[in-house]
C-alpha cells in the first residue's frame, strides 16, 4: 500500500510517498525520499532507528535508513582520475566527499510504485554532473518483503563510464531502543582496511586478529571495545566464504531476535553510531543517542577510486551496477 505524505508538499517535483509492506508479524515502511527504510517492526518491536514523523527526514543528518550514493562512504578530497582526467566531486564532509554529496541519492525523492502486494519499486535518473559525477545513471531499486526477510535489489545503468557504490544505511537495534553495546555480533571478515584520523584508508588490507574489529568469533560490541573507542570501519568479507550462508549475524541481548544478512558486496562498513548526537522524535517517542544503533552497510571499500588495489567501482553501459542485499530479522530459535 502506498500513500502520499501530503503535509510535505512536493520534493524534487514529486510528492513524498510512503509504502507499507506487511506479512504476518512483520511490518516495514519505505519512504520515496532517499529510499529510506523508515520503520521495521517484528511483533510490534521497532528494529531500526528512525523518526515517527516522516517529515523529520527532510533533515536527516544521520542518514537513517537511506540508500547512500552515487558513491557511499568517503572519497578523499572529492577527487579521482577517470580516463586521464581529474574529476572533482562536491566536498560535503570537511575537505572530503561523503555518501554522494550534499544532495546524494539518500536525499533525493525517488519515483515510487507498487510491485505486487509485498514489494515496491523506486526509480531515479541522476543527471550528468550531479554532485560532480560524470554521466547520467538510471537507478532502479526494488524492495521486497518475504516472510521475515527484506530483499534490496539495486541497479544502476550509466550512459558512460562512471563510479557507483550504493549502501543501505539502516541503524539496527534489536532491543527496540537504548544502547546496542550488549548486542552480540559475528561477521565473516578476517581482514579490514585501516584508516587515518579522517577515516580515509591507507590502501593496506590487514588482519583483524588482535583488534577491536575482530568479530570472526561472536562477541558483544562491549566485549570487542572495552575502552569505548567505537567502530567505524570497513571489514573485508572473506572471499572464500559460503555465499549461501549469512555474511553477518546480530543477536539481541534478550535473545528474542536475531538478524542475518546476505550480500554480494566485498565489504561491510560497521558503524556503531559512535559519532551520533542526541535526537528526539524517534519511534514510540524514543530519543536516539550515541551507540544506540548499529549499521551493517554492505558496499565496496571507502575511497576505492583512489586505491587501484581495491576492487573497482567503475560501471559502464555494458557492465552496469548491481547489488543484492537480504536482511532477515526474526524471532530467535531457543
Amino acid at each position: 500500500m502506498i500513500h502520499e505524505v501530503t503535509a510535505a508538499g512536493r520534493i524534487d517535483g514529486q510528492p513524498l510517498r510512503e509504502a507499507v509492506l506487511e506479512q504476518g508479524e512483520v511490518r516495514v515502511t519505505i519512504l520515496s525520499l532517499g529510499c529510506i527504510t523508515r520503520d521495521w517492526r517484528v511483533r510490534g518491536r521497532p528494529m531500526v532507528l528512525g523518526f515517527a514523523d516522516p517529515l523529520h527526514y527532510l533533515d536527516n543528518r544521520f542518514s537513517f535508513g537511506v540508500i547512500a550514493g552515487r558513491v557511499a562512504n568517503r572519497t578523499a578530497h572529492g577527487r579521482f582520475m577517470l580516463d586521464g582526467r581529474l574529476v572533482q566531486l562536491s566536498r560535503n564532509h570537511g575537505a572530503h566527499h561523503l555518501h554522494g554529496g550534499f544532495r546524494g541519492l539518500g536525499r533525493q525523492n525517488w519515483r515510487m510504485e507498487s510491485d505486487g502486494s509485498r514489494a515496491v519499486q523506486l526509480r531515479r535518473r541522476s543527471p550528468d554532473g550531479e554532485e560532480g559525477y560524470p554521466g547520467a545513471v538510471d537507478f532502479t531499486l526494488t524492495i521486497r518483503l518475504e516472510g521475515h526477510r527484506l530483499h534490496y535489489d539495486m541497479q544502476g545503468l550509466p550512459d558512460r563510464p562512471t563510479p557507483v557504490n550504493l549502501a543501505q544505511h539502516s541503524y539496527y537495534n534489536l532491543a527496540g531502543g537504548g544502547p546496542v553495546l550488549d548486542h552480540q555480533l559475528w561477521i565473516a571478515a578476517s581482514r579490514y582496511t585501516p584508516t587515518d584520523d579522517a577515516q580515509l584508508p591507507s590502501g593496506e588490507i590487514r588482519s583483524v586478529a588482535g583488534t577491536r574489529h575482530d568479530f570472526t568469533t561472536p562477541r558483544t560490541l562491549a566485549q570487542s571495545d572495552p575502552s569505548g573507542k567505537g567502530h567505524d570501519v570497513n571489514l573485508v568479507l572473506d572471499p572464500d566464504r559460503d555465499q549461501a550462508a549469512p555474511a553477518a549475524i546480530l543477536r539481541a541481548p534478550d535473545r528474542q531476535f536475531a538478524l542475518r544478512l546476505w550480500t554480494d558486496q566485498p565489504g561491510i562498513q560497521l558503524y556503531d553510531a559512535m559519532h551520533m548526537g542526541g535526537c528526539d522524535g524517534g519511534h514510540d517517542g524514543a530519543r536516539h543517542d550515541r551507540f544506540h544503533g548499529l549499521c551493517l552497510e554492505p558496499q565496496h571499500f571507502p575511497d576505492s577510486l583512489n586505491h587501484p588495489g581495491f576492487p573497482s567501482i567503475l560501471c559502464t553501459p555494458d557492465a552496469p551496477y548491481r547489488q543484492r542485499l537480504s536482511v532477515e530479522i526474526a524471532p530467535q530459535e531457543r
